[in-house]
């Protein structure tokens, strides 16, 4: 039945197989190497060659997930251990689609995972000391420069681009600057506004004003040329 529908309740796989016994199902499943799902509490299945796990080793058919870990506990003290700049809890809950506040917290009172205070939130990092380090400080460089999604892939250092930013921010009138910080802000996601206003130095009002301004398409484009603008027109001379 999996081979077919991909995924199946408890119920649809006792129906599937004439019996009433749950037990009877896990007979079956057990040494097809079985796997539920981290979401709807745990109440669909799957066979693990079925899933075509992405690089984080997760897999979602229609709005049901599932991870190569298998609970969301493990998955989240995995994805946590090994993720290069640590997790807050919104991040790690865009990337498996669930919530995971009570996930992490466990973990963290398990000491499966730890956790400090970073711009006032909590920020989950390794367990093992050498790697929680490397997560602090690419962490402290993202939010140094938070137009960057991972400092550790900078060719540069963080000061430089950081001044190069500015550098170019300062050359744009001030719709630009109000929209560049929006647009910004808007790949930041939560917390954005305050980010890019303490990086660029603005009101988060200003910010948000930008964000706004592009999601409604609610832009003053000036398409005039100003009188005598523009590169001379050079006439050709005629041939005497």
């Amino acid at each position: 039945m999996l081979l077919g529908s991909k995924i199946a309740t408890l119920n649809e796989l006792k129906q599937a197989l004439g019996t009433s016994v749950d037990v009877t199902v896990f007979r079956k499943l057990k040494p097809l190497d079985y796997l539920s799902s981290y979401s709807h509490r745990g109440r669909y299945y799957t066979l693990r060659e079925i899933a075509r796990f992405d690089e984080s080793g997760l897999w979602s058919h229609a709005t049901v997930r599932f991870s190569q870990f298998g609970t969301l506990l493990a998955t989240a003290e995995s994805l946590v251990n090994r993720s290069p700049r640590g997790f807050f809890a919104d991040e790690l809950a865009r990337a498996v689609h669930v919530d995971v506040q009570d996930a992490l917290h466990q973990l963290a009172q398990q000491r499966r995972v730890t956790r400090q205070v970073v711009s006032g939130l909590y920020l989950y990092t390794a367990i093992d000391r050498s790697i929680r380090q490397g997560q602090l400080l690419t962490r402290r460089n993202v939010e140094a420069v938070p137009t960057v999604a991972d400092a550790s892939v900078l060719e540069v250092s963080e000061e430089a681009l950081k001044a190069s930013i500015l550098l170019f921010y300062s050359l744009l009138d001030e719709q630009q600057r109000r929209l560049y910080a929006g647009l910004e802000s808007l790949k930041l996601g939560r917390g954005g506004d305050r980010s890019l206003a303490v990086f660029l130095e603005l009101d988060p009002h200003t910010v948000a004003r930008g964000r706004q301004q592009l999601l409604a398409q609610d832009v003053e484009v000036d398409r005039a040329r100003k009188t005598g603008g523009g590169r001379r027109r050079v006439e050709k001379k005629r041939p005497k």
